[in-house]
């Protein structure tokens, strides 16, 4: 496995301890900023949904390149979904007033499943490329920094940012 890889896996685990110090506190009130570039703005509770739903969606996604890949598909394979996806709506509908360690929970079995599927991949999967509706073609290595560990992070700031605000 190679140090990029070791340093996502590291990373997410950074994010994992965030979230734990998250969910043994009180929920945050108030709303997210918006994401850049965007206007949806959260509940913390939204947040976690959220966390609770796109780790294992963005991992399986990977798999899928590359059993397609492996299939014969010729490369970039389509992949990924827009914010505006039902299935993610519905996923933080859903969700969001479940109680956060609960969500912490399936986080966290998630987290280990992606974990154990990034060390299980041989080194010629990392180059397999993926083609995003917004993004553009991007190899396996970028897929996982940018919607699992970099996604990650992100929500971990949101929640650490309402947390700080106080329920401004």
């Amino acid at each position: 496995m190679s140090a990029a890889v070791n340093a996502l896996i590291e990373r997410m685990a950074q994010a994992e301890s965030r979230l734990v110090a998250h969910a043994a506190g009180p929920l945050p009130t108030g709303l997210t900023d918006p994401d850049p570039g965007g206007e949806e703005r959260w509940e913390a509770g939204q947040v976690w949904a959220h966390l609770a739903e796109f780790p294992g969606y963005w991992m399986n996604q990977i798999r899928g390149i590359l059993a397609k890949r492996d299939s014969g598909l010729p490369e970039p394979i389509p992949f990924g979904r827009l914010r505006t996806d039902p299935d993610r709506i519905g996923a933080v509908e859903r969700d969001r007033h479940t109680d956060p360690a609960s969500l912490l929970r399936r986080v966290r079995e998630s987290l280990a499943w992606v974990g154990d599927e990034l060390r299980a991949l041989p080194q010629d999967a990392w180059q397999a490329r993926g083609s995003h509706p917004t993004l553009g073609e991007m190899t396996v290595l970028p897929i996982v920094e940018r919607f699992i560990v970099g996604h990650l992070e992100e929500h971990a700031d949101q929640l650490d940012d309402l947390a700080r605000r106080g329920g401004d």
